[in-house]
């Protein structure tokens, strides 16, 4: 009788050595992988957290733009346009669109753009003291830092305001912010600017 020799292939996983190295250079990859990740953000934190507060001023610096592109008389007659410092500029404008006049106010206070409201109330209108609301629309504005204006005041003729320069004779405001987190740092400050027509004037009706 004869029997036939049948070889039988078997398939053998990872034995407990090579499992262990796999595990190694595993772990070595993610960890070459995590620090990558953390060196950079180490590194380039101070960029990307300057360009959110850019990013967040860009968007003050448009409300800003609007809200003095419809400065209006107020409720009681008074002109548009209140008071005109270099880092605070105060004027009327119905910013909620509801009909009532409000008055605003921008300011920079050390290095933070805010934005407040105060509502009128009574017959006839009386603007109150206290604020409605406040909104601060930029952080790390360096203006003050670098001894430069805000506001810039201009008369129908492009000439720069100066201290006696009557408030009816501007009819063209220009702002600008310098935002920069760490002003002893790079990559250095960003200035926006921007500016708007007093539309709404009388003179320019």
């Amino acid at each position: 009788m004869f029997y036939k020799r049948v070889k039988i292939r078997t398939t053998q996983g990872f034995t407990l050595i090579e499992t262990v190295v796999v595990i190694g250079i595993y772990t070595v990859i993610m960890f070459a992988v995590t620090e990558s990740i953390l060196q950079f953000y180490k590194y380039n934190a101070y960029a990307i957290a300057q360009a959110g507060q850019v990013d967040t001023a860009r968007r003050g610096m448009t409300i800003l733009v609007q809200d003095l592109r419809e400065m209006t008389f107020a409720d009681d007659g008074t002109f548009p346009l209140k008071s005109m410092l270099p880092h605070a500029v105060g004027f009327y404008s119905d910013v909620d669109r509801d009909n009532s006049v409000e008055y605003v106010e921008y300011q920079l206070a050390s290095s933070t753009l805010k934005k407040r409201i105060y509502g009128a109330v009574g017959n006839p209108p009386v603007y109150g003291t206290i604020p409605e609301s406040t909104q601060i629309l930029s952080e790390y504005v360096q203006n003050q830092t670098l001894a430069t204006s805000t506001f810039f005041y201009f008369n129908k003729n492009g000439v720069l305001a100066s201290s006696t320069t009557n408030i009816t004779d501007i009819v063209y405001i220009q702002a600008q912010i310098i935002v920069n987190i760490d002003i002893v740092r790079d990559p250095g400050q960003f200035m926006l600017r921007s500016s708007a027509a007093l539309r709404n004037l009388k003179e320019n009706i």
